[in-house]
């Protein structure tokens, strides 16, 4: 998400940052290119306005003009407001009541809005420690409410059954009666979507409002929309007293607009964001961290966090007391760190969160994708216990069944192979006493971008 906000904001502000004076000429100039990043990403015409007019008038006011690094306190501006238009802070779910807590989602066909649901109910379970049932009041798209049953089956959360055939407002009544007598901390109902906002749709939603009286009421809007996502949002909220905005497909979303539009345009809160298709691809959406990913930053913060939460332990001390012990890092240690990799978001999720990663071309980012990832498991998998525990005897023979039995290139192999050997080298530092602080040295802070990614 941001990749072209990301690349022309950077290179714009990295001619300022470093200047030692500066003037009301240059302000302007860079003011022309940060009005024109924001346009090309599709934010909003009276967000730009107004963004533009407050950080002019912050970089030609004395805290700027006789800093003793002007450059860096002008970036320190554009930083403040692009946080100050998504809203400062992270606004989580407000659960504070007798259980069940229920939350109503809305949005229109096509924007994720069922995913969402079962996403949100596993973030609920996993991070919040709650109980969780969903019901779909979606009688029209067929095949919705088995699509919800499907996906709570893959959190985890209760269902509650509904039928085509029955009234969507007595639907999510049944299931908030049912929540309590089951003593559910939350419900989730997900309704009907539809291709544009009409009338029916919304009295429907009225009426499910007014019977369930939810404590939060969650637009699901989807980001690849840019401005237009801010305008079906504020025409869902002129109708129905929304709570939040859960943003979609931002993993691929190059421009953002929607983020830097929606809450200036609705008044609500991003409350999350969807970065991927996978039920665990769900991220509290933290503006100020946000704008950091967009000012070539990082998100070090973020990515921490995902450590902690999804990273499996038990796996990580094996390897560790593995390497310790002397024994070298094998394919299926390597098959290991991709599978830690997709459970924390992919890898694009990862790179987009690492200090740096606007600095590196776009060719060699695109070389690092997920389905890349998919495909270097894939090869691995059509080895045999003895060729990943000893990749040194894969040669030409070898290769070629592999390469046959994974639906892949022998190239795609031999690029494994290296890819590995770059990692086991990194490994082998790393177990040595002081390695990390000797490869870091080694890679003088920059990320190894020689004959591939070793990941």
């Amino acid at each position: 998400m941001f990749d072209s906000l990301s690349e022309r904001l950077g290179s714009t502000l990295q001619k300022i940052r470093g200047q030692g004076r500066i003037t009301e000429d240059n302000v302007k100039d860079t003011l022309r290119e940060i009005r024109m990043a924001l346009l090309e990403a599709d934010v909003a015409l009276p967000v730009v306005r107004e963004f533009i007019d407050k950080v002019k008038e912050r970089a030609l006011g004395q805290d700027v003009l006789r800093s003793l690094t002007p450059g860096q306190a002008l970036v320190k501006v554009v930083n403040d407001e692009l946080v100050a238009v998504m809203g400062e802070a992270n606004e989580t779910l407000n659960l504070n009541m007798q259980p069940p807590a229920v939350i109503l989602m809305a949005g229109l066909q096509g924007a994720g809005k069922t995913t969402s649901v079962a996403k949100l109910a596993r973030w609920l379970k996993e991070r919040e420690k709650k109980s969780v049932m969903v019901a779909s009041a979606d009688v029209y798209r067929p095949a919705a409410i088995e699509q919800l049953k499907t996906l709570a089956d893959e959190v985890d959360a209760a269902f509650f059954p509904s039928q085509i055939d029955q009234d969507p407002v007595e639907i999510a009544k049944a299931a908030v009666a049912q929540a309590k007598l089951q003593f559910m901390d939350v419900v989730i109902i997900d309704t009907a979507g539809r291709l544009h906002i009409d009338d029916d749709m919304m009295t429907e939603i009225k009426q499910i409002h007014a019977a369930i009286n939810p404590i939060e009421t969650l637009f699901t809007v989807d980001s690849m929309t840019g401005q237009d996502a801010a305008n079906t949002a504020k025409a869902f909220n002129d109708a129905l007293p929304l709570t939040g905005i859960i943003l979609t497909k931002t993993d691929g979303d190059a421009r953002g607009g929607a983020a830097l539009s929606i809450r200036h345009i609705t008044g609500k809160p991003i409350k999350f964001m969807g970065v991927g298709e996978k039920t665990a691809a769900l991220e509290l959406f933290h503006p100020e961290r946000v704008v950091s990913r967009i000012l070539g930053m990082g998100d070090v913060l973020s990515l921490v966090e995902e450590a902690q939460q999804k990273m499996d332990k038990g796996s990580a001390e094996k390897l560790a007391n593995k390497l310790k012990k002397g024994k070298g890092f094998d394919l299926d240690d390597f098959r290991d760190q991709l599978r830690q990799m997709g459970n924390m978001g992919g890898i694009g999720s990862m790179l987009e969160k690492m200090p740096g990663m606007g600095n590196i071309p776009a060719a060699a980012k695109q070389q690092v994708n997920d389905k890349e990832m998919g495909k270097l498991e894939a090869i691995i998998n059509s080895m045999t216990k003895k060729e990943r525990q000893r990749p040194d005897i894969i040669k030409g023979s070898r290769k070629k069944r592999i390469a046959a039995g994974s639906g892949t290139q022998i190239q795609d192999v031999n690029r494994l192979l290296k890819q590995f050997a770059q990692m086991q080298k990194m490994m082998k530092k790393m177990s040595q006493k002081g390695g990390m602080a000797k490869m870091m040295r080694a890679l003088g802070g920059k990320f190894p971008m020689g004959g591939g990614l070793p990941f």
